[in-house]
């Protein structure tokens, strides 16, 4: 199992690049951020920092868009990367959530995306692309570069497209009973089209919080440091269950039941821990969708998802106690999981 380490890219920029650094001397092999133009700071530019003071960790998005940014740029971005660094970047992709929606827009469609996947595969490879009827190619991509695209998704036409155009697999939540339901999803569809559903990575993103013990002092601590991302996902929950209704089978009850108090959402605390707009979220939902405990746990249910063909866990690392956290991975965590 690799691990990926995902960041917001608040200021100072500097913090960023010295965390990733201290991921990949604790064994990281990804390091990921937001990518929401309004909220955060411009994570590309950080990109090309973390790749210079770095040796071989690889970089991307979780996740970027194909509005705010348009595929070709996108795919001219990775690819002058991969010129500069080496094949060292990851495109993850997604609707945009956040990084539309504060800027008065609406998520991207399926369709949408599926066109920017086509197209940043390409372009970044240094092959040919249609673009709007005209017939485009980076005439300076590097020989040999690839981009890689790992789309994230939920629901059912999401996980289904997932599994039959992209190279990789990002859920969003940790719960071992959902991501076996979801992987079976992505696989199913990539076999129908014929392809090996083995060449589509999974990774599982999620916040971990490592205690001390099991006391419920220190995991009422913890979850409250976590608290924010069951908010996170409540978002793209809520989209579903406008879309397919609350009670339809084509999303799991498992994943629908808990928003059933959630009353609004406020951007400018996304992905922060405090957020009051998950005030809703139960300790119960922390615990399924995050990783909190001592490291005998962490360990426990990093192997339960690795048996469900989970490849990578990514790390979201949005609270009191970044550096603790990656050097325990490090030192105790990863190595168990190697």
């Amino acid at each position: 199992m690799d691990f990926g380490l995902v960041l917001q890219t608040d200021p100072p920029a500097s913090a960023v690049v010295e965390l990733m650094q201290r991921a990949e001397r604790n064994g990281f092999s990804h390091g990921w951020t937001f990518d929401s133009a309004v909220l955060w700071q411009e994570p590309f530019v950080i990109y090309s920092r973390i790749l210079a003071t770095t040796d071989h960790l690889i970089v991307g998005p979780m996740v970027t868009n194909p509005s705010t940014r348009t595929p070709e740029v996108t795919a001219s971005t990775f690819a002058t990367l991969n010129e500069m660094y080496g094949n060292r970047t990851v495109c993850g992709i997604g609707r945009g959530d956040s990084a539309m929606r504060v800027a008065g827009r609406a998520p991207n469609t399926l369709a949408r995306i599926s066109d920017a996947m086509r197209i940043i595969k390409a372009l970044g490879a240094g092959r040919e692309a249609e673009l709007g009827g005209t017939t485009v190619r980076f005439p300076w991509a590097p020989e040999g570069s690839e981009v890689p695209v790992w789309m994230a998704a939920y629901g059912p036409k999401a996980l289904k497209m997932t599994g039959e155009e992209a190279d990789g697999f990002i859920l969003q939540l940790a719960d071992p009973y959902l991501t076996e339901y979801m992987v079976k999803a992505v696989r199913d569809a990539a076999v129908a089209v014929g392809r090996d559903p083995s060449e589509v990575k999974i990774c599982v993103a999620a916040p971990a919080y490592v205690t001390e013990d099991d006391s419920p002092e220190a995991l009422a601590h913890a979850r409250d440091q976590c608290r924010w991302f069951g908010g996170m996902v409540g978002n793209h929950v809520a989209d579903l269950v406008s879309k397919y209704g609350a009670s339809s089978n084509l999303v799991p009850q498992e994943l629908t039941d808990y928003i059933k108090s959630r009353e609004g959402y406020d951007y400018s605390h996304h992905g922060r821990t405090g957020n009051p707009d998950t005030a809703f979220v139960p300790d119960e939902i922390v615990d399924r969708f995050c990783l909190i405990g001592t490291v005998e746990t962490h360990i426990e249910k990093l192997k339960i998802l690795r048996a469900l063909g989970v490849d990578q866990f990514a790390l979201y690392n949005m609270q009191d106690e970044k550096e603790s956290v990656i050097d325990t991975y490090g030192a105790r965590i990863i190595p168990a999981l190697a």
